[in-house]
């Protein structure tokens, strides 16, 4: 019984830690998708404060669905229609910046979910800071994250 016990042990450290390694090459995965993601969204969040719409091409995907926190909701054609041929902003014309907080990220597959606060702080400090709850769901596409599905939510004022 004791030669068994031993023996289990043995076998035990031994494959323990194969799958300890997988488990942390898993995490450090995942935390360079979040990264990824996050990096992608701010990226893209500038690139609407300045109104780059060539911002806009490489982050929405053409299969989006897109529900605004005015309660409409749309897709792809209708969202590029609005944008402007016009030149990016200079940092001195920007009216207001959106930047995120608080994300919150859960992977599915070959796609990504991930919560955040989507914050509108306006140049003009007489005018009130805005915030937006956001849920999108991104998936690489062409090699970057794109994406696919998009929840906007105001947020409550305190």
């Amino acid at each position: 019984m004791k030669k068994l016990l031993i023996i289990s042990l043995v076998f035990g450290c031994l494959y323990s830690q194969p799958l300890f390694a997988q488990t942390t090459a898993q995490a450090n995965a995942t935390e360079q998708v979040q990264q990824e993601v996050q990096e992608a969204i701010e990226t893209f969040l500038y690139g609407a404060s300045v109104n780059d719409s060539a911002a806009h091409r490489a982050f929405w995907s053409e299969q989006l669905t897109y529900t605004s926190s005015s309660g409409t909701r749309f897709g792809w054609p209708e969202l590029a229609q609005g944008f402007s041929e016009a030149p990016p902003l200079a940092e001195s014309e920007v009216t207001a910046w959106y930047t995120g907080e608080n994300f919150e990220f859960k992977r599915f597959g070959d796609a990504i979910l991930v919560n955040f606060t989507l914050v509108l702080t306006p140049v003009d400090s007489t005018e009130p800071t805005q915030r937006f709850y956001n849920t999108g769901v991104l998936q690489k596409q062409h090699g970057q994250w794109r994406a696919v599905n998009w929840n906007a939510t105001k947020a409550m004022t305190e």
